[in-house]
């Protein structure tokens, strides 16, 4: 039976961010993964799609805004296979860096799937063949979730896609129809829809993004469709039929009943807990009715010794949220002081074009919670550094309690708004409110600049 002090199961963004937190405390760790070395996000997820995402912006460029540019030429080829084999590049280059990471850290990496037998003991089924019994103090169990599959719209890799078929095409097809309109969904409308495929983008709720600021969503929207892609918000899917051609997709609006014919369809409608199978109801660790585990604001779960952090958790299914609740749960481990998180607070960004960055309360949930709202807003057409990228859609909008200036929360739509966030993340968490903003000279041009201008509209009255 191999010992150590810390066993972590998943080697995700979570996962690997806790063991190298472990061993560099001095606690001697392994990690046991079953399928990719720096999981689903650098493998087949957030990071692929990042490659793929700038492929397509490139396509889209060059496909219809060429003139504005001043570039012309002749018959432009647009290889989707190149665009698919760089992004393969760019995951291996990364998952070869959390390997040698691994390395030198002195965590031992077991490629198997494992299953608690008891707290602190652990069976492997070795990928390799056979078994290995493993040992440890700490458990952390960091397995990520899985993709929702809808009876009747199982994926099989050819007509009816999940995110990894997906990520994972060789060639474009001509037409689409995205189940979704989450992150997965308006991402994929956006790689696909930059070459020129025919997309249709369906959600069920009344639009988009159904978990962020409606105005944004609505901005988004109206950018989606001058791409082309037609957006059926409010609107059920009743079936998904192969044929021939591809697949038949039977939507159902107030308006009625409506057929889409497509290649492919994508379903991207969520995602379950990878919880099953590990062992956990045996040994007793609590899980809520959907099967995420349940944990405190220390990343224990209900058994002693038994740690979960990241998409298992149910908490908030971001990579850079799984790393930093690994970060706390190994200085928990440790018995040093650790963070305690405000998953509110924590920043979410869609990388669409054009991006959507937000945290916090949204404009109508801030309400909802009782605050005084006050709004500060600046669009994006009025900002000379957009403007010199052309890039001048979106706005900038800032939501803080009128009374004290406090930043409850913020919604960008736009040029690299992902990146504009996190000053605004900051501020909130070391308490500066919208008046510190405001006064804090930026940098012109810059994006950054909306920022600052819609603190000072706050200041001048706001909206």
């Amino acid at each position: 039976m191999k010992k150590f002090d810390v066993v972590v199961i998943g080697s995700g963004p979570g996962g690997y961010v806790a063991a190298i937190n472990t061993a560099q405390m001095g606690l001697k760790t392994a990690i046991i993964e079953k399928k990719w070395i720096g999981g689903v996000c650098l493998n087949v997820g957030c990071i692929p799609s990042k490659s793929l995402l700038h492929n397509a912006d490139l396509a889209h460029t060059l496909l219809n805004k060429s003139k504005e540019f001043g570039i012309s030429f002749e018959n432009l080829e647009l290889d989707y296979s190149a665009a698919f084999q760089r992004s393969r590049q760019v995951s291996q280059r990364l998952s070869k860096g959390v390997n040698f990471l691994m390395k030198k850290n002195d965590i031992e990496v077991i490629e198997g799937e494992a299953k608690l037998t008891a707290p602190g003991k652990l069976k492997v089924a070795l990928t390799a063949g056979g078994e290995e019994d493993v040992e440890a103090a700490d458990i952390i169990l960091a397995t990520g979730a899985h993709a929702t599959v809808i009876p009747g719209m199982e994926p099989d890799g050819e007509k009816i896609l999940d995110y990894v078929h997906a990520i994972m095409l060789e060639s474009l097809p001509k037409s689409a129809v995205i189940i979704g309109g989450g992150a997965i969904g308006v991402e994929f409308a956006t790689i696909w829809s930059g070459y020129g495929v025919e997309v249709s983008l369906v959600e069920m709720l009344p639009h988009i993004l159904p978990n962020e600021d409606e105005e944004a969503a609505a901005e988004l929207t109206k950018a989606l469709k001058k791409r082309g892609v037609k957006v059926h918000a409010g609107t059920k899917v009743k079936s998904v039929t192969k044929n021939d051609a591809g697949t038949s997709v039977l939507l159902e609006s107030e308006k009625g009943e409506e057929a889409i014919e497509a290649e492919i369809t994508l379903v991207a409608v969520g995602f379950k807990p990878s919880s099953h199978g590990l062992g956990l109801e045996e040994v007793g660790v609590e899980m809520d009715k959907r099967g995420f585990v349940q944990v405190d604001e220390r990343m224990a779960t209900s058994v002693p010794g038994i740690w979960a952090i990241g998409d298992v958790t149910g908490k908030l299914l971001l990579a850079h949220t799984a790393s930093a609740m690994g970060a706390v749960c190994a200085a928990n481990i440790a018995g040093l002081e650790a963070q305690k998180l405000d998953y509110r607070m924590i920043p979410r960004a869609v990388f669409s074009d054009p991006q959507v960055a937000s945290f916090g309360y949204t404009e109508a949930e801030a309400k909802e919670a009782g605050f005084d709202v006050k709004v500060g807003r600046v669009n994006f057409i009025a900002n000379g550094k957009a403007q010199g990228l052309g890039a001048g859609v979106g706005f900038a909008k800032i939501i803080t309690d009128a009374k004290y200036g406090e930043l409850l929360g913020a919604a960008l739509v736009g040029p690299e708004v992902s990146e504009l966030l996190p000053e605004l993340v900051l501020a909130q968490a070391n308490e500066l409110t919208v008046t510190e903003i405001a006064h804090s000279v930026h940098i012109h041009p810059t994006l950054s600049e909306a920022l600052m201008e819609a603190a000072q509209s706050m200041e001048a009255g706001g909206e």
